[in-house]
């Protein structure tokens, strides 16, 4: 079993061991956060609270997850994943007790909006794949990422269904109260993550390509000045806008559709389970794939992939099978996007400050979460149905594929040093 290192210091622990544990943090965290959209119902019932007020809420914390992503990159980048993972939990445990105790809508937005939205930054899955690339040798890299995307959604499909059997035993109060508790298990989850950065050694060389032992020395203002002005950084950033779309639009609204379509109420909930149960295998297939393919190749594949499913899901009937296949489908698509993603971050970029290029990169997803969570309620209500954004879902997914075409797939040519008498 290959064992890690940090900085060039002893080993810590096995890699079987480190990627274990931060599966298991990624899974918890993101079941937490996946389970909010349970407690619409009772409580605006329960506080005669405006559906749109709660929604706002959980759409502010996609947001501010985003802006606050680059900001916990850098610090992770600076002093390692390990502590800010740790107080991301503790920051979880803090908004979701807030979000129990809350009596007013303000107050709840505040806990629910700003609190988790820092705490979903802290403690997701940026800020541990980041870790894991950093502290995993080369070779087991996109395979880890591939896991710990994979154990985010294995969370949504585990953690969700028992949020909703805690409301059922215990209410919406009591259920908060129990998952506040388990975000306490992210802190022991934490510790085998390692990699706060090693001292700075003398720079080798000038102009040295990303990657590069030079490179990793980098400052973190010349990291992200040489991350704006390149296009592929761009280019990777409206992909995952795209994919943020796609994402919270159907999170948000695919219950909802079903239910438009006079299916069984049942169906909206079974197909939101069947996309993060398939997007377990299309999470560990992609990063399997990233260590094999040209990356650029893949990620045009997938989004191309995404618009012809939805396509082909617009004209078909809306039935219970022809939604679950859909689901199903959608699943192995749904977070595949992210190790490619992240592998041509790291290959182009480094990895010295690859928390926060990535957490650049991430923002565009949640900026996508957003309006995907918010475009879709406008359309519905305009329109009074989503025929619309199903639309724009297709049209968005064909730009991510062609957008990715120009995407470097690896670091940028050396600078030659000037040569010395």
């Amino acid at each position: 079993m290959a064992e890690t290192t940090t900085g060039g210091r002893t080993p810590r622990v096995s890699a079987g061991v480190l990627i274990a544990t931060a599966v298991v943090c990624a899974a918890l965290a993101m079941g937490l956060r996946q389970s909010f959209g349970l407690f619409l119902a009772p409580m605006t019932a329960a506080h005669a609270w405006s559906a749109s007020g709660f929604a706002f809420a959980i759409a502010l914390q996609v947001l501010l997850n985003g802006v606050f992503q680059p900001v916990c990159g850098q610090v992770a980048d600076r002093i390692g994943g390990r502590p800010v993972i740790m107080g991301g939990a503790v920051l979880y445990v803090i908004g979701i007790l807030g979000m129990a105790l809350s009596k007013d809508l303000p107050l709840f937005t505040f806990f629910a909006g700003l609190v988790m939205g820092m705490a979903v930054s802290a403690a997701g899955m940026p800020v541990i794949i980041a870790s894991l690339t950093r502290q995993l040798p080369e070779s087991l890299r996109s395979r880890a990422v591939g896991a710990g995307t994979a154990g985010s959604s294995f969370g949504q499909f585990l953690v969700v269904p028992l949020s909703g059997a805690a409301i059922a035993l215990w209410g919406w109060q009591g259920a908060l109260f129990a998952m506040a508790a388990a975000a306490l298990l992210i802190i022991p989850l934490a510790l085998p993550i390692n990699d706060r950065p090693a001292a700075v050694a003398p720079r080798a060389a000038s102009g040295a390509a990303p990657g590069s032992g030079a490179a990793q020395d980098e400052t973190a203002r010349v990291a992200l000045g040489n991350a704006l002005r390149d296009p592929s950084f761009w280019f990777l950033f409206c992909g995952f806008f795209v994919c943020g779309l796609h994402v919270s639009f159907l999170s948000v609204h695919l219950p909802g559709f079903v239910a438009s379509c006079h299916l069984p109420l049942g169906v909206g909930a079974a197909a939101i389970s069947l996309i993060g149960l398939f997007n377990v295998a299309g999470s560990l297939a992609s990063g399997e794939l990233a260590g094999r393919w040209k990356r650029r190749e893949l990620l045009v594949g997938i989004y191309a992939s995404r618009g012809v499913l939805m396509t082909v899901f617009f004209f078909l009937p809306k039935t219970t099978v022809t939604v679950l296949v859909f689901s199903a489908l959608m699943g192995v698509l749904w977070l595949s996007t992210v190790p490619p993603t992240v592998a041509l971050c790291a290959r182009n970029f480094g990895t010295r400050w690859l928390a926060t290029i990535f957490g650049l990169v991430f923002l565009g997803h949640q900026i996508g979460g957003f309006t995907g969570a918010w475009l879709g309620g406008v359309v519905f209500d305009r329109t009074g149905s989503y025929d619309l954004m199903w639309i724009i879902g297709i049209l968005a997914a064909a730009f991510a594929a062609v957008v990715h075409l120009p995407v470097r797939d690896g670091p940028r040519a050396a600078v030659p040093a000037p040569a010395t008498a």
